[in-house]
């Protein structure tokens, strides 16, 4: 059994997003020259993936995701629950941390045009000065979340062959019926 194709559209989309969101956020903290239109970028990508994250859980939940191969080891199966609730809480919450600390900021969060986000927190530079480094150290454990989910994928993929990659593959062309 397969993800259906909304659940493989959404996820082989949002990871370009999230990791354009991962390198235009440490470019922002080492690129003072490029800083605005790096900025311009990370607000309304954040709002983004935090929409599509939405999408995806109304998607898995009317949908669930295939069973895990029988033969997966208790610890694997765990570890892979885990990650997924890992991954869904830091694609919601990561943006909804970045929206709560521009609007502590006094900072508007524009989408593009005259679209301005309304602030979800008064402006307030304690709390501002709390969720910054949140949002830092968030965004790095996404990071290697990433990276141990991809190495489950390639696990899978190349080791296993236990049809767990390829179920979540993006196929752009319908297999063939013999």
């Amino acid at each position: 059994m397969n993800f259906n194709r909304p659940a493989r559209l959404l996820h082989w989309t949002m990871a370009g997003m999230i990791l354009a969101m991962l390198f235009i956020g440490v470019a922002m903290v080492t690129s003072l020259a490029h800083y605005d239109a790096l900025v311009a970028l990370h607000r309304p990508l954040g709002i983004g993936i935090l929409i599509l994250a939405a999408l995806r859980l109304v998607n898995r939940w009317r949908h669930p995701p295939p069973e895990l191969p029988a033969d997966l080891p208790g610890w694997q199966r765990q570890a892979a629950h885990a990650s997924h609730i890992l991954l869904y809480g830091l694609m919601l919450g990561l943006p909804l941390i970045g929206w709560a600390m521009l609007s502590a900021a006094g900072y508007p969060i524009g989408l593009g045009g005259a679209v301005v986000l309304p602030p979800i927190l008064p402006r307030d530079p304690t709390i501002y000065a709390w969720l910054r480094p949140l949002h830092t150290m968030l965004a790095y454990a996404l990071f290697g979340l990433i990276l141990a989910h991809l190495g489950a994928a390639l696990m899978h993929g190349l080791i296993r062959k236990d049809g767990v990659f390829s179920s979540m593959a993006l196929r752009l062309t319908t297999p063939r019926s013999r």
